[in-house]
């Protein structure tokens, strides 16, 4: 018997101790955990201080490239809570935006509406439209979780674009942009403040979100799902409710681009639109919410200046193809995205120090 106990505990051993050893919660696996405060908070704060200073000062066009950027930065940042801080890779979140951007129109009257209960509108219809696909798309893993949440979303393009639910294929206009008070986003400084206000509280909640006890068990599950599971975790309610929020902040996105543009149609939930907002976290980086951001203004302005015959010349007329080109380049150069270059930089000076030293 205790011969028994003794090979059982010498099998436990290396078991146990690969266990301890799980990075279930530390810094490294916390996707946006900042190895300095400063860059965490303060530096997207100064950049948020400056875009609100530089208003006045932009063109008509550039502030409503800047607004149309901030947008898809709140989409693309919704996208980064599952991609970079769950692990999980979804071709279907365009679905959700475009819900949002639909409800936003269907609740409103001729006359206009609340922006608050316009709002709210967006935020309950996408939230319970990511509830009801989280709770089938999560009951399956890697390549058929991505299957499935495409298959969603294709289903949700086609409600709307066969059908008159929201206007067919011509989509549905809104006549009269939202309001409450005096703020009224007929105004395009008022949508500019607006947008950059919901920009930086979606920064912020995220970045709360991911440094809370509930983001911890994210990061957890992103790296090592089964040990999660074995040591009392429910990873799949985690992964549903982060799947909802993010699918409800994907909602608001859609409500401020309805409220700006006007009108919705069908290609807003399209699955190349999931494709490039999950091309925007690629470039910018996984895991790192300033990388969201940053891969939203580099996929944005690449777009528009290959898109541009002042710029290219008649190249703009094949602008998918040399944008196509230009990612595949920054993606074979920059394997952690634009956040990565840091590290990079670091790691080619270690090197020359270590052949120097050897």
């Amino acid at each position: 018997m205790t011969a028994s106990l003794n090979t059982s505990a010498n099998n436990l051993a290396p078991q146990a101790e690969a266990y301890a050893e799980a990075p279930l919660i530390s810094a490294k696996s916390m996707p946006t955990r900042a190895s300095s405060g400063v860059q965490a908070m303060v530096i997207p704060l100064i950049c948020a201080v400056a875009l609100a200073f530089a208003a006045p000062y932009w063109s008509p066009y550039l502030s409503d490239l800047v607004v149309k950027i901030m947008i898809l930065s709140i989409f693309a940042l919704s996208l980064q809570l599952l991609v970079g801080g769950t692990g999980l890779v979804s071709l279907g979140h365009a679905a959700f935006f475009g819900i949002g951007a639909y409800s936003t129109v269907l609740a409103s009257s001729p006359e206009g509406g609340n922006l608050l209960v316009l709002l709210l509108a967006a935020l309950v219809a996408s939230g319970l439209s990511a509830l009801v696909i989280g709770a089938f798309s999560l009951r399956t893993k890697g390549i058929y979780f991505i299957m499935v949440t495409l298959a969603f979303a294709q289903l949700a393009f086609f409600v709307f674009h066969d059908t008159s639910v929201g206007g067919g294929s011509d989509g549905i206009y809104l006549m009269v942009r939202p309001a409450i008070g005096m703020i009224d986003m007929e105004s395009s400084r008022t949508q500019y403040y607006l947008v950059l206000g919901f920009l930086v509280l979606t920064y912020a909640l995220l970045a709360l979100v991911l440094r809370s006890r509930f983001g911890a068990a994210l990061a957890g599950i992103r790296v090592n799902e089964q040990r999660m599971r074995a040591a009392g975790f429910a990873t799949y309610w985690y992964k549903l409710a982060a799947f909802v929020m993010a699918g409800a902040l994907a909602g608001v996105a859609g409500f401020l681009l309805a409220a700006r543009d006007g009108v919705v149609n069908p290609e807003l939930m399209a699955w190349h639109h999931s494709g490039e907002v999950l091309l925007m976290v690629i470039l910018g980086g996984i895991g790192s919410l300033r990388g969201a951001v940053i891969g939203t203004v580099t996929f944005v302005m690449l777009k528009e200046l290959l898109s541009t015959h002042a710029v290219v010349g008649n190249l703009a007329d094949h602008w998918q193809l040399t944008l196509g080109i230009s990612i595949i380049v920054l993606v074979a150069l920059l394997p952690k995205g634009v956040m990565g270059i840091g590290d990079q930089i670091k790691m080619r000076k270690q090197r020359k120090q270590g052949a120097q030293h050897g």
